[in-house]
């Protein structure tokens, strides 16, 4: 499914109807729809540093800043892209690019988000979630629960964050039940619509069937994930979800 883009039309279309339509049917709607060659995280990562190398820190900078965070890229991961990029585009470059990027990246907003959310719920939000990170788009948080008898972990995801797809294995018993406890998600089911979810929803997840589950774009979100026992249990992680698949759930 193309990326729809009307910002070449919104900006040039009655000045420049053909760039226009290049801008936002060819580059956006073929180019950056590409996704089975290079994933929309990797395209926004390639286009920050190109733009940067140029010293084009302009509003396109900051636009692809944006969409480079809405794509998955941590403040982390940016300002590392950046720092070795300098070595190779131009000090002066760089620190043009991490102005912007610090207020793309400013967290202070968040800060009070994620305090807002931890108060809503009588479980911590605990730990950034960096064991599993590589499973994740975007930033999620881990707080155990219980590890005795029944592994309960409280899994917290930022708004847009979410798990890859992937399915959880056994010989016998074992799968997961969530238990939602605080903000608003998804959990989908591989050839079945998306459900939003919210507090006091329970999902119960057999072993074999492929899912992910996570935040809405606008809202955290947090479940407890409670591991059913079983024989040789383990999951197996998947691919990611795409930003086409994401942004068009309902």
């Amino acid at each position: 499914m193309a990326i729809k883009q009307t910002a070449g039309r919104e900006a040039l279309g009655e000045f420049a109807p053909k760039f226009a339509q290049l801008n936002d049917d060819v580059l956006f709607g073929e180019v950056w729809s590409r996704e089975h060659l290079l994933s929309l995280r990797d395209r926004s990562l390639v286009t920050v540093v190109a733009l940067m190398s140029q010293g084009l820190v302009d509003s396109s900078f900051q636009y692809h800043l944006v969409n480079a965070k809405k794509n998955g890229v941590t403040k982390t991961e940016m300002a590392e892209v950046l720092t070795h990029a300098a070595f190779y585009v131009g000090w002066s470059k760089a620190w043009a690019a991490f102005r912007i990027a610090k207020e793309v990246y400013q967290q202070e907003g968040t800060k009070d988000e994620k305090a807002v959310h931890e108060n809503s719920m009588v479980f911590p939000i605990g730990q950034p979630n960096d064991g599993f990170a590589q499973y994740f788009t975007g930033q999620s948080y881990l707080a155990p629960i219980s590890t005795d008898q029944v592994g309960i972990f409280n899994v917290t995801f930022e708004p847009s964050c979410r798990n890859h797809w992937h399915i959880h294995h056994a010989k016998k018993g074992g799968g997961q039940i969530l238990v939602c406890v605080a903000g608003c998600g998804y959990y989908q089911e591989w050839g079945e619509k998306a459900k939003k979810l919210y507090p006091g929803d329970v999902v119960n997840i057999p072993t074999g069937v492929k899912h992910w589950h996570g935040a809405t774009p606008d809202r955290w979100f947090s479940h407890l994930a409670v591991e059913v026992p079983g024989e040789d249990c383990s999951n197996e992680w998947l691919e990611a979800v795409s930003e086409i698949e994401y942004d068009h759930l309902d």
